[in-house]
């Protein structure tokens, strides 16, 4: 058996998942994480997003070792290579016509960070401006430019650096249900003494993962787009967590009539959990020159190769779609039980969706007790608030339920504990 001592004598202290799950893993398959000593978990956290397909798909995995086995090529920079062309063809024709869409593709770093600050320069460039607005509890990740768009305190003072050139206007329902947010920014951008000048663009998460699960509204992202356009700005949405199936559909924003300016795509893009970044920009803003923007690791060729093989088995028809959608009914029955049960709101859509307790620190509580029970699974929000069920899109109905049972079991513990009850000594003590 591994001694765990070894991560905390030679890994960083930044580690911290494996502080909440503290065990070896060995082997993973579909929705399943099993460690050294043989005991499965059902794994409700899918690699932070990268994993919707789940873990070593069949498929995907043969298509990866056919490809290293034929000594093709693995690393490429941005020359042309036949996994490349095959990639960029498919997504056009799984992706983009079927929807309408016309994107250049530039291939950053394979991070989603890089995707993002890859977008951001790319509008800064286009517009000739400088600002940014981003949205409060958005997460874009932890290079300088994606923090500093970036709304958790801690991650921002983490750069050891003052951040600049943002405004962060308030997401939808930030100010409660009766605040048109929407009228808020255009207000802040129609007065010429507001402070706030016209960005080079606006950038969200349609959903915000890390932020809490907060769902912005079709309509009003409809007319953030709207507003962007009115005063000379681009879209960026950013569907590193959120797309690729995640919400029912590919892209988080399909079915509003939105085509967003640019367009960032990262985690299951790759299908295999392999590092994978895009960004989408509209043929109009494509504005570098041959080099001004570059990464050595953009052609990791292996990652296009799963890639193309995820968009041709999941994504010919609306079938998986439909199945995901259908199985997120059976995740929201769940989560509304738990919010009944021990007083939450459940927030989300499609696979990602969450319970904010009214205790800030019950679903901390409740991911080690689920952990205890053979389930990973992880928080969000500002102060963790909020349990985030992110499972591989592949998973079973029968997983989902026992899954979840034993979430229910890991919470009843943790309220139980929690609840007062009578003394016959005296006044109420605390279980």
């Amino acid at each position: 058996m591994t001694d765990l001592s070894t991560f905390s004598r030679l890994e960083s202290e930044v580690r911290s998942y494996c502080r909440n799950f503290p065990t070896v893993f060995t082997h993973a398959e579909g929705a399943v994480l099993t460690d050294e000593s043989g005991r499965p978990y059902l794994d409700f956290f899918g690699g932070a997003g990268a994993l919707n397909y789940g873990h070593n798909h069949p498929v995907l995995r043969e298509a990866l070792i056919a490809y290293l086995q034929s000594g093709a090529v693995t690393h490429s920079l941005d020359m042309h290579t036949a996994a490349k062309a095959r990639f960029l063809e498919t997504l056009d024709a799984r992706l983009l016509k079927p929807r309408g869409l016309s994107y250049k593709v530039a291939f950053p770093s394979p991070s989603g960070t890089n995707a993002i600050e890859t977008a951001l320069k790319i509008a800064r460039k286009a517009t000739g401006r400088t600002g940014i607005v981003s949205f409060t509890n958005g997460y874009h990740g932890m290079t300088l430019g994606a923090l500093a768009i970036t709304g958790n305190q801690s991650k921002r003072e983490g750069g050891g650096i003052s951040v600049t050139d943002t405004s962060v206007m308030p997401f939808d329902g930030y100010l409660g249900r009766n605040v048109d947010t929407i009228d808020v920014m255009r207000r802040y951008l129609e007065d010429p003494s507001s402070g706030v000048d016209a960005p080079a663009a606006f950038i969200l998460e349609t959903i915000q993962a890390e932020g809490g699960v907060n769902v912005c509204d079709m309509d009003w992202l409809r007319r953030l787009q709207r507003l962007a356009h009115d005063v000379g700005s681009l879209l960026i949405v950013d569907d590193i967590q959120v797309g690729c199936g995640r919400t029912g559909p590919f892209f988080s924003f399909d079915g509003s009539g939105v085509q967003p300016d640019i367009l960032t795509l990262s985690k299951s893009l790759s299908g295999y959990g392999l590092p994978f970044a895009v960004t989408l920009v509209k043929p109009e803003h494509d504005v570098f020159s041959p080099g001004e923007h570059n990464g050595t690791f953009r052609g990791f060729n292996p990652a296009m190769v799963t890639a193309t093989a995820a968009l041709d088995t999941f994504w010919a028809d609306d079938t998986f779609a439909q199945e995901t959608t259908r199985k997120a009914g059976l995740v929201r029955e769940r989560m509304e039980s738990l919010a009944r049960r021990f007083g939450g709101e459940v927030r989300g859509r499609g696979f990602i969706q969450g319970v904010a307790f009214d205790d800030p620190k019950a679903a901390d509580r409740i991911v080690a007790g689920a952990f205890e029970r053979g389930v990973v699974i992880e928080t969000a929000g500002p102060r963790g608030e909020v349990l985030k069920f992110l499972a591989p899109l592949v998973v079973t109905d029968a997983q989902i339920a026992e899954g979840f049972d034993a979430i229910d079991e890991a919470a009843e513990a943790v309220f139980t504990k929690a609840r007062p009850v009578s003394s016959s000594n005296g006044p109420e003590v605390t279980a």
